[in-house]
């Protein structure tokens, strides 16, 4: 771990691994970022032994697409003795490929709907199942998975561990709670000491603005993820941004896993400066050090804003949230941002921080009318 720069262990590590390894229930909740995948992936790696073909040991549930690939991945690199296997299992793929890989893995990282249909295929038993995790329990329980989870979890063996991470324990997922965990060792993460260092600022920015205020966050961060509310307007807005010779990588719900995949490849990788996204991404990607997220349009639910702004400030690195509103937009902005406990204090659109010519930024050397984007 200290290879990777990690030396000392999140407040949801500390709490949560003790029990986990003792073989406990465990209910953690914690913000986003805070280090569950490490907390649940050590236990699983610690407590698993190789499975038999198709019948995992370990099982683990999250709602995307995305979480699942990069849960995937850190529980492989917290295997240092690849004694396990783990494997992702998600829609939009095909099956021949993922059936492979489950005919070899002890650990399973599934989205419910597609694990659902394994199932119904009889391409996976999990009558085996030693250690089950439920990741993001309340984005599942927001995006309408709870029956299928039930459905899953009701297949697995009585003597199973379950391990619950969530930013919230109540509602849909306290009756996950009750109805799958035995006497849970509750932990709560989510103290202000806890939470992550974020400065949210919201500016009046008229919408034919935005693309010359994004330059100017550009010049002032290394990488900007920004936040667009439909998928043909991020497509929009990245054709917009490139035309400008900003590099940008777009996700959203009509994209190829490949090219989602590729998106966040060149992200991580910094061969794009910008990701483009939907709400699609709001939840299940991690990725540290992204100093900025922008949100281009408020969401629909003011929920994933927090979602949305969890993307920066991740792993004890400092973030900005930038939330670009048109001043029509102003009172409902306002009445959002209420609900989920946040006062908003507007400021006009910040002036570029370097006047001298040439030091605007890329987009600021192109004619103004390129600097005009269209409604999205």
């Amino acid at each position: 771990m200290s290879r990777r720069g990690i030396t000392e262990p999140t407040p949801i590590q500390t709490m949560t691994i003790p029990d986990g390894l003792a073989g406990k229930d465990v209910c953690g909740k914690a913000p986003t970022g805070s280090g569950k995948t490490i907390a649940f992936g050590l236990v699983l790696v610690s407590r698993l032994k190789r499975a038999k073909p198709s019948a995992p040991t370990g099982l683990v549930l999250v709602p995307t697409r995305e979480l699942a690939s990069q849960v995937c991945d850190e529980i492989d690199l917290l295997d240092s003795s690849r004694s396990l296997r783990a494997t992702a299992v998600f829609g939009g793929a095909g099956y021949g490929p993922q059936l492979r890989r489950i005919g070899s893995a002890s650990v399973v990282v599934a989205t419910p709907g597609r694990l659902e249909d394994l199932i119904s295929r009889r391409d996976i038993d999990l009558r085996s199942v030693q250690i089950a995790v439920l990741d993001e329990a309340d984005r599942m329980a927001d995006m309408g998975f709870l029956p299928a989870v039930k459905k899953i979890l009701d297949r697995l063996p009585a003597s199973r561990q379950v391990m619950l991470f969530s930013a919230t324990l109540d509602g849909a997922v306290s009756e996950l709670i009750q109805r799958y965990q035995k006497n849970p060792v509750r932990h709560d993460a989510s103290s202000p000491e806890s939470e992550p260092d974020i400065e949210h600022v919201f500016e009046l920015v008229p919408k034919d603005k935005r693309l010359r205020r994004i330059a100017e966050l550009l010049d002032e961060h290394s990488q900007i993820i920004v936040f667009c509310r439909t998928k043909h307007g991020s497509d929009r807005v990245a054709r917009q941004l490139e035309a400008d010779d900003a590099r940008c990588a777009v996700i959203h719900g009509n994209r190829s896993q490949a090219q989602r995949e590729r998106a966040l490849e060149d992200f991580r990788d910094g061969r794009a400066r910008i990701l483009v996204a939907t709400d699609v991404a709001a939840r299940g990607i991690h990725i540290d050090d992204v100093p900025c997220v922008v949100h281009w349009d408020p969401p629909d639910d003011p929920k994933d804003y927090v979602h949305r702004s969890g993307r920066t400030g991740r792993a004890g690195a400092r973030g900005v949230v930038v939330s670009l509103v048109d001043p029509s937009q102003r009172r409902s902005v306002v009445r959002d941002m209420r609900s989920i406990g946040i006062d908003v204090q507007f400021v006009d659109g910040k002036p570029p921080v370097r006047t001298r010519p040439g030091e605007l930024g890329w987009l600021a050397k192109r004619a103004p009318r390129a600097m005009e984007a269209t409604s999205v």
